[in-house]
This record gives structure tokens, C-alpha cells and sequence, in this order.
């Protein structure tokens, strides 16, 4: 059995933060979505597998720590766990105290409790049905914003398309009163049993019924509405504080407010990524705001003093120094873009280009030939 390296999957460092394996894995997915044109399924598949790996904090902590164990068993006859209290009634002891093992990250959808209570007879960890949870999807939007609006923060009123909880049975999935009867599929268990093929052979694992949730029982007269599923087509809207100072493309994580859950199911997040519209007159360059100013040759010489507009609306007066250049950048003091999460503001930086004439009077061509000398001195 290969070993599968999220990381290299998703095309990050083993140090990435959670923010880079997000962005990794919504370019991927975008590309590789098997509803596209040219998608992959079992890429995309094995992108969400080392999404859902990654993202977990706790997961990405014990993948780092055992998957490379767990990948090469057939490297060791121990496969890297202690099995010498096997045959004594169960699975009690094989393990290290306090070290608890998820296997699910790694292709099993049970614990290897279940898996060998199949096998050798002990107990299963989990006393009592299991019940599935039918948590909501996440929904990803894009924003457009003003510079103006990064300049002193927003709210914005967001409202969008996603799958709300059904109105008519308030989430439940079947009408009020009604009644209840076995599950057809597990017959009343809660839980089927599926064999699969695994490092150990043919193994025969126990999971939760899709039909019924692990309940063991349906309802006799389902939602007409959802149809049994709980939630519906609907829409959202939500009021989306824009912090001054955000990043182009940065993203704004909203909990619960992305696809309602079966069944009242917890929801999932909504993710937004805000998009700095370009501005008329400044080019933004991280706190600081870059302005063009064209300004004749004779008050390049003689020096003057400009108007300049600055994000915030109110005008400032620029004073031109005497001689200068032509590309010339001049520094105003705070007056750029507040920095993100912290105290302080960027510069206004004025780039001064000066104009040079391409028609002169004859009056005014004499007068320069005149000082000529003077000017080059």
C-alpha cells in the first residue's frame, strides 16, 4: 500500500499554515471539480481527502506523527503498534496509554476498535448505536471592494444562493405527528456491515446506516417539502465587516454560514474572498498609495506648490521643492492605507514627473535661450 503524502498532494511545505493549505486545495478543487470540463474525479477525491486531513489541526498533528508509520506496515511485523495483548479477550491493551488512534484519517471510516472486534472478538470502544451527523457544506463567494473601503472599512450587505433549513418541518425531515418505523436497510440496528480490502485482508468493518442516520428507524410520513432531507433551495444574507487595511484576495471566514446541515445538521462556514477594485488615481503597494503628478518645467525650476487628493476625500497641499527631477518620488506621512490587524497607516508616495513642452513660442524660446547659460550652470 503506496504511502500518500498530503502535502505533496495539496503542493505545500509540511510547515504551511492553515491559510496557504486552504488557498492549495480551492485551486485545486476548482480545477480538478469533476463538473468541469477536463476534471478528474479521483484527483479531486484525493485533494478533499488531504484537505480534510490538513485543515484539522488535530488530524494534520497525528498524520505528522504516525502516518508514516501507519503508511509502511509492511516494513515491520509489529507495523509499528504493540500487539502482544491480543488473545486475551479483545484489544484492551494494545496500544500506549492516553495515545489515541484515528484511523479514519487514513482511508478508515471506523476505528480500529470496530475493525478488530470483527477480527478477534473484543469489544468495540463506542458502546451504543452511532448516529451521522449531516454537517453542511462550506460555500465560497468573491467580493468586490473600493480602496476607498479599505481606506476606512465597510459592512457589506452579502446575500447569495445555498441550501437553507426546510421551513415547513423546521429542519426535521418529516411532518409533525408523524410516526415511526424500523429502517428497511439495517433493520433497526442503526448500523450495516461492509467488507473491505485493507493491509489485514478482507475485513468486515461496521458503519453507520445512510438510510437512517444510525436511528434505526424512518418516519412514516416524510417533509413533502425537502423530501425527508431537512433543508431546501433557499438564500442567506449576511452584513460582512470589512476590517480597514484587507489585503487584495484576502479571505473573511464566517461561521455557520455556508449550506445548513441535514436534518438540522450543524452548518458549514462561508468563506469570502475580497477583491481590491484598481483605483483611478493610486496604485496601492501594500500600506502605501502611489500618486502621478505632471507638473510644468518652470515649476520644476522655480519650485511651487500642488493640491493633491488623497484617499480619505479631504485634499492636501504638496510643496515642490526648487530643481526637481523628473521621476522624483515625494513622501507624505500617513497618509496611505491603515496596516491590517494593527496601529498605524502607510505613506502617500507622489511620483513627480515633469512635462516638457513640445511646441514653444518663438517669445518664450528667446527668453530660454537667453539664460541658457544660467540654467546650465
Amino acid at each position: 500500500m503506496g504511502k500518500k503524502d498530503y502535502y505533496k498532494i495539496l503542493g505545500v511545505d509540511r510547515n504551511a499554515s492553515q491559510e496557504e493549505i486552504k488557498k492549495a486545495f480551492y485551486k485545486l478543487a476548482h480545477k480538478y471539480h469533476p463538473d468541469k470540463a477536463g476534471g478528474d474525479e479521483e484527483k479531486f477525491k484525493e485533494i478533499n481527502e488531504a484537505y480534510q486531513v490538513l485543515s484539522d489541526e488535530n488530524k494534520r498533528r497525528q498524520y505528522d506523527q504516525f502516518g508514516q508509520t501507519f503508511e509502511g506496515a509492511g516494513a515491520s511485523p509489529n507495523w509499528g503498534f504493540d500487539f502482544s495483548n491480543f488473545g486475551q479477550g479483545g484489544f484492551g491493551g494494545g496500544f500506549s496509554p492516553g495515545v489515541d488512534f484515528d484511523f479514519s484519517d487514513f482511508g478508515f471510516d471506523e476505528d480500529l476498535g470496530d475493525i478488530f472486534s470483527n477480527i478477534f472478538g473484543g469489544f468495540n470502544p463506542r458502546q451504543g448505536k452511532r448516529k451521522k451527523v449531516q454537517y453542511g457544506s462550506d460555500v465560497r463567494l468573491m467580493i468586490e471592494i473600493s480602496l476607498e473601503e479599505v481606506a476606512t472599512g465597510a459592512m457589506k450587505e452579502i446575500e447569495y444562493n445555498t441550501l437553507v433549513k426546510c421551513d415547513h418541518c423546521h429542519g426535521r425531515g418529516y411532518e409533525e405527528g408523524s410516526g415511526f418505523k424500523t429502517c428497511p436497510t439495517c433493520n433497526g440496528h442503526g448500523e450495516i456491515k461492509e467488507v473491505r480490502q485493507s493491509f489485514f485482508g478482507s475485513l468486515s468493518q461496521v458503519k453507520v446506516c445512510p438510510e437512517c442516520g444510525g436511528e434505526g428507524k424512518i418516519p412514516e410520513k416524510i417533509c413533502p417539502v425537502c423530501k425527508g432531507h431537512g433543508r431546501v433551495k433557499g438564500k442567506k444574507r449576511i452584513a460582512l465587516k470589512i476590517e480597514p487595511g484587507i489585503n487584495d484576495g484576502q479571505i473573511i471566514r464566517v461561521a455557520g454560514g455556508g449550506e445548513d446541515g441535514e436534518k438540522n445538521g450543524p452548518s458549514g462556514d462561508l468563506y469570502v474572498e475580497v477583491r481590491v477594485r484598481p483605483h483611478p488615481l493610486f496604485k496601492r503597494e501594500g500600506a502605501d498609495l502611489i500618486y502621478q503628478i505632471s507638473i510644468p518645467v518652470v515649476d520644476a525650476i522655480l519650485g511651487s506648490e500642488k493640491e493633491i487628493p488623497t484617499i480619505y476625500g479631504k485634499p492636501i497641499i504638496l510643496k515642490i521643492p526648487a530643481g526637481i527631477e523628473s521621476g522624483k518620488i515625494l513622501r507624505v506621512r500617513n497618509k496611505g492605507l491603515p496596516y491590517f490587524g494593527r496601529r498605524g497607516y502607510g505613506d502617500l508616495l507622489v511620483r513627480v514627473n515633469v512635462k516638457i513642452p513640445k511646441k514653444v513660442s518663438s517669445r518664450a524660446k528667446k527668453v530660454l535661450e537667453d539664460i541658457k547659460d544660467e540654467l546650465n550652470d
